[in-house]
């Protein structure tokens, strides 16, 4: 099984990725994966860039409504919306929510009782994945972590009760957020949780998967 290639991004635009080098530095990328709070712009240039798949959630700094010279947007084009959908995609499982929990006024913030009920909205058809593929999901795409993991204190940051529960239940191999701004070289982005491995994405991560692989992958 040749190991899934997978470019992450969140919270701050990496002048790595938004440069001419992307090709060079991430042009083996299977997948590209936005965990929210980046302008609609910037994963658009990964589309446009890699021409792989890209999908993405908003986080709570999102804008309703971009402004640009390309004139306005509502969503980056070409990229999928994970929020409270199930996807597959060559052989991979994917699911996600927006957001983070509600602190104040605003669009893209919930509270924690309505997280629950997007997760439960889900369950079904993580269920039926169980039933068609042999196992619930691969990959968790949110842009709040899941309560009491890579989370912090105060309110803004909380995490998110219902992931850490869809975690334990329906065992992604992966669950990638952002929200949780990272400083300095040592800090500690990725968490083994139960049989889940989570991943801070702040600014961006190249990762190699083993365990996962793609189908019939267009280059």
């Amino acid at each position: 099984m040749t190991p899934l290639q997978v470019l992450s991004i969140s919270d701050s635009v990496s002048q790595q990725v938004y440069s001419s080098q992307i090709r060079r530095l991430f042009g083996e990328a299977d997948l590209a994966i936005s965990c929210g709070d980046l302008p609609y712009y910037y994963v658009e240039y990964v589309v446009s860039a890699l021409d792989v798949p890209v999908f993405y959630v908003r986080g709570n700094h999102a804008k309703k409504v971009e402004y640009g010279n390309a004139g306005q947007r509502t969503a980056p084009a070409g990229a999928t919306d994970l929020h409270r959908q199930v996807v597959y995609c060559k052989g991979l499982l994917l699911a996600g929510i927006e957001g983070s929990v509600r602190y104040k006024p605003g669009p893209f913030q919930y509270t924690q009782r309505q997280m629950w009920g997007y997760v439960w909205q889900m369950a079904p058809r993580l269920l039926l994945n169980r039933a068609i593929y042999g196992r619930y999901l691969d990959i968790f795409v949110t842009h709040a972590p899941p309560w009491g993991i890579h989370d912090m204190p105060d309110w803004p940051h909380q995490g998110i009760r219902a992931f850490r529960w869809l975690i334990e239940v329906f065992k992604p191999a992966y669950h990638f957020h952002g929200h949780i701004h990272l400083y300095g070289p040592n800090v500690r982005y990725r968490t083994r949780f139960k049989e889940t491995e989570i991943i801070n994405t702040y600014g961006h991560r190249y990762l190699w998967l083993e365990n996962l692989s793609m189908k019939e992958i267009a280059r």
